[in-house]
């Protein structure tokens, strides 16, 4: 396994304007396969943690904290499967473990020569330094829990490892007792770990309570300092950033902010934030740009949604709904943007909805790549249309292939039609043993022919989808790879007692043709109906995506 690699030279690497290098002047630490994996419905195989651990390395952190290797098999595999399978670029790989047991030798200490066998060049130990912690959990004393620290560290270091030491609970152990986690972190520096993290493990903290304390522990001790930040008060970036402005040199972070209870210090942000507003340079030149690519294929590996609405990589992060923002963007995007969203590899979207304004639509149809070439009155009569609609249910927030359509009929004075529909049905037959069958059939002409499918589903959409499929495939074969990705039906407030409007959105794929899924929304007074307008304007996208000329 090779780990040298321009995020991981030694020597401290200062830039021309006095931000740290991406040596080890500063390290961005990873531990999401660690912590992150404690978040409430992550449960990674070996296979998801070397793929995540291939994209962070990709994304450039100095070190991954791969898992607790000896403390359960999965763990221990890992560590074997990293050495064999993987080439680290960028960053070094951590084992994490603790202090020796009480009353024991670290050489002795089954997890501690676990740490050892792993074969990671870096190890983080877990130390007590809360002393409530080390009498009720640990049932030991004070000295001793220094000795174990000072025992294991030394330990460590005699076997060629580099060795950083996580005080857990350190900021409400030093609101309990200063004096005794001050003697922890100096045991932990003296006894050779290059890093002490300072934990708020409970993520009680604010950003001024750690600044203040990760100044004093600096001045007191002299010892190289870290900092993980847990985001129970949803201070964890501040938090991180807070003591990096007092000192400390060294970042634990998980990607999405992955992370037991409410998660950990967010990578992204944190990194985004040093590179971007302090100056850093704390990864390899050009992968902040891979930034929202890692996100969301982290996102996928772990096997849940992106969030939409996180900073710097969400699809939202970029997003301009208002009409007022969208004028001050045509004019200059910085009036209504902290960065540019490239940077990090992200986009601005406009977003069009009953807010939107003139700018609004024309700032969207050039992002679809339709000139408006400034005409007022068509631009005019696409804010009363969307508006128009919006107050009948429709979004279009979501459903940028609908709005495109809508967008060119308008411009092009007709709607853009492959097919014209003579009459839809859908049947559903309960039948005596409990099963139901689903069938559809679509009356339809294409081309100057009458066409009449019908087809069978597992429900009556599907069965519609299934008999227009049959129906025009024949007539435009560029349709058999069109997929239903995804499927959303909300119920609208109804406004005459039990009645009610239903909004459908569907998101339709290629198939892995060009990468890019669409969505389209249909809005009527039942599912089905609804459906069906959403299905319509899926495959209408679709052609046009195709580059077929409308014959009707």
């Amino acid at each position: 396994m090779t780990t040298a690699g321009s995020a991981d030279s030694t020597g401290t690497t200062e830039s021309p304007d006095g931000g740290v290098g991406p040596g080890d002047g500063f390290h961005v630490f990873d531990t999401t396969l660690r912590d992150g994996a404690q978040r409430e419905g992550i449960n990674l195989t070996v296979a998801d943690k070397l793929a995540i651990a291939r994209h962070l390395d990709d994304f450039g952190v100095g070190f991954i904290e791969g898992g607790w290797p000896g403390a359960n098999p999965r763990d221990t595999e890992f560590f074997a499967r990293a050495r064999q399978e993987i080439t680290f670029r960028n960053a070094r790989l951590v084992a994490f473990g603790a202090t020796r047991r009480p009353g024991a030798r670290a050489c002795d200490d089954p997890q501690v020569r676990a740490l050892v066998e792993s074969g990671a060049p870096v190890v983080t130990l877990v130390a007590k330094s809360h002393d409530r912690h080390v009498e009720l959990a640990l049932r030991t004393t004070l000295d001793e829990n220094v000795a174990m620290v000072r025992d294991t560290v030394s330990y460590l270091r005699e076997q060629g490892l580099r060795v950083f030491v996580d005080c857990e609970h350190f900021f409400d152990g030093y609101r309990a007792n200063p004096e005794y986690a001050k003697a922890v972190v100096r045991a932990a520096a003296e006894a050779g770990a290059d890093v002490v993290v300072l934990c708020d493990t409970n993520g009680g903290m604010l950003p001024a309570q750690i600044q203040a304390v990760t100044a004093t522990v600096l001045a007191d001790t002299g010892a190289r300092l870290g900092i993980h930040a847990q985001d129970d008060t949803g201070c964890a970036v501040a938090n991180t950033l807070a003591a990096v402005d007092a000192g400390a040199t060294h970042v634990q972070c998980t990607a999405n902010g992955y992370g037991e209870r409410v998660g950990n210090a967010n990578l992204f942000p944190v990194v985004a934030a040093l590179e971007l507003k302090y100056g850093k340079k704390v990864l390899p030149e050009g992968s902040l740009r891979e930034m929202t690519r890692i996100s969301h294929a982290i996102a996928e590996v772990v096997n849940l949604t992106p969030s939409t609405h996180q900073p710097y990589v969400g699809v939202s992060a970029f997003a301009h709904k208002a009409g007022l923002h969208a004028s001050a963007i045509k004019v200059d995007p910085d009036l209504y943007q902290h960065i540019d969203p490239d940077l990090v590899g992200n986009r601005i979207r406009m977003l069009v909805s009953d807010m939107a304004g003139r700018a609004s639509i024309e700032l969207k149809g050039k992002e679809l790549g339709v000139e408006l070439g400034g005409d007022r009155e068509l631009v005019g009569r696409v804010v009363d249309r969307v508006k128009e609609r919006e107050l009948k249910g429709y979004t279009y927030e979501a459903a940028d292939a609908s709005f495109e359509l809508l967008l060119r009929e308008e411009a092009e004075g007709r709607a853009r039609r492959y097919f014209r529909v003579e009459s839809w049905r859908a049947i559903v037959e309960d039948r005596p043993d409990g099963t139901h069958a689903n069938e559809a059939t679509v009356k339809l002409w294409a081309k100057g022919e009458r066409i009449v499918a019908t087809a069978e589903g597992n429900g009556p959409v599907n069965a519609l989808d299934r008999a227009l499929r049959v129906g025009l495939e024949r007539i435009y074969p560029q349709l058999a790879k069109l997929e239903l990705v995804d499927y959303k039906v909300r119920i609208l407030e109804g406004t005459h007692g039990t009645e009610s409007t239903t909004r459908v959105l569907i998101t339709t794929g290629d198939g892995g043709g060009s990468g890019d899924d669409w969505s389209t929304v249909g809005v009527a007074e039942n599912v089905i109906a609804a459906s069906w307008q959403a299905l319509e304007d899926a495959y209408t996208y679709g052609l046009l995506r195709a580059g077929v000329e409308p014959t009707e």
